[in-house]
């Protein structure tokens, strides 16, 4: 716990045995509990993660990070979680910052904090292919325009959310596939929700999951129709299902999600 709030981490997995004890044995002393969420791995990570005594849930069919996502928030806020951390189990993020991480919402300070792979320039030094640097820091500089919420990178797969947060956003309706990430995050900002970031070291190396060239791109041109999707909310104009909100936080409002303020 952290100032008497249940910390929840959650491991979205695919395929991730190599990586996954490695993740887990760096995990704080801070966490009250540790979920995986296996979207039908073809290797020994069911097995793996519950040798180390970890709670598993197992997707009877392979059905994309982003519902992977989903059954893993799910599963948190059933578990009585009042933050919940997503970290990904590929060891690319470290875990040792999973209390700094929880500590900026466990705190009241934000409704939501990021692990930032930019902030202070440690991309590239920890391995980020360049492409995928160019592409994330266009990307985000495309979405801060459109949103103003000035943040360092829109992401990152390290990430703690208030639990009063997930239950005011739609986002059992974001997609299936990488794209969810993004529409959470725009959810956020259009709810008024409290942002912050702590610079994250990563890790690039052969055992950790990323997206191909082809998957890459077509999570490029999701990202952008969400921004817009964002935009024609924000100025009033057309609400998309994604953001078809009851109503849009105040600042007061905003301010007060953290301690159970919420809609």
């Amino acid at each position: 716990m952290i100032n008497g709030k249940r910390i929840v981490v959650v491991l979205p997995a695919y395929n991730a045995e190599r990586t996954l004890e490695a993740t887990v044995r760096e995990l704080p002393e801070c966490v009250d509990e540790c979920i995986l969420v296996d979207d039908r791995s073809s290797d020994g990570t069911v097995a793996l993660a519950r040798a180390l005594g970890i709670r598993v849930a197992v997707h009877e069919r392979n059905l994309g990070y982003g519902a992977n996502q989903k059954t893993c928030y799910s599963q948190a806020l059933a578990s009585g979680a009042d933050v919940v951390v997503m970290l990904h189990p590929d060891y690319q993020y470290s875990p040792l910052l999973v209390a700094p991480l929880a500590g900026m919402v466990a705190y009241g300070v934000y409704d939501l904090a990021l692990g930032s792979r930019l902030l202070l320039g440690g991309a590239l030094r920890g391995g980020m292919p360049f492409y995928k640097y160019l592409s994330n820091r266009f990307l985000t500089v495309f979405q801060n325009w459109f949103t103003r919420a000035h943040l360092s990178e829109y992401h990152t797969g390290f990430r703690a959310f208030s639990r009063e947060l997930l239950e005011a956003l739609p986002w059992q309706r974001n997609s299936d596939d990488f794209v969810f990430d993004n529409q959470i995050l725009a959810q956020a900002i259009l709810a008024g929700a409290r942002i912050g970031e702590i610079s994250c070291p990563t890790r690039y190396f052969p055992e950790a999951s990323t997206i191909n060239f082809r998957r890459s791109v077509r999570y490029g041109f999701g990202v952008l129709r969400t921004t817009l999707e964002f935009a024609l909310a924000k100025w009033g104009l057309h609400r998309t299902e994604l953001f078809r909100f009851s109503k849009t936080l105040t600042r007061q409002e905003a301010a007060n999600l953290i301690a159970g303020g919420g809609r």
